[in-house]
């Protein structure tokens, strides 16, 4: 007999791919209420990743992250969630994300709680860590600008 409750990634396994993010200061989100914290309604800017254990999160997203939090302009925020290990946040980030199908890896722009920029797998996958950064610093330009009132 099959289980229907979904297996987590054992933390050894995924510790240092933790650590590709946690090195440039972004924030782990590991539960639904985490992840409510995180974009709530009056969070400003969030980057919102969802990190996993595929070949393209190691070579592609994860350095792109790197890159793109270089550039003057970025989130005030930026946080991750693991797929396959952070069971709740992954499902919670996904809920916030209506009409857009699960990606993992992906990454989300957030204003005040509500998307405005998403990047899914298959733009990842088929893009070098460089121009997934150019993707990104291009979304930040856009959406993390503060104009002054």
């Amino acid at each position: 007999m099959f289980s229907t409750t979904p297996t987590r990634y054992p933390e050894r396994l995924i510790a240092p791919m933790r650590e590709d993010l946690t090195q440039y200061g972004v924030r782990e989100a590991r539960t639904h209420d985490q992840v409510d914290q995180i974009l709530g309604p009056n969070s400003g800017t969030v980057l919102m990743i969802v990190n996993s254990v595929c070949g393209c999160a190691a070579g592609k997203a994860r350095p792109a992250v790197g890159l793109a939090l270089e550039h003057p302009n970025r989130p005030e925020t930026v946080a991750t969630v693991f797929a396959g290990a952070d069971l709740e946040a992954v499902a919670r980030v996904r809920e916030l994300l209506p009409g857009v199908p699960p990606s993992s890896p992906s990454m989300s722009l957030f204003r005040d709680g509500k998307p405005v920029f998403v990047l899914h797998r298959f733009q990842i996958e088929s893009s070098s860590p460089e121009s997934i950064a150019k993707v990104l610093t291009g979304a930040f330009d856009q959406y993390c600008v503060r104009t002054e009132k």
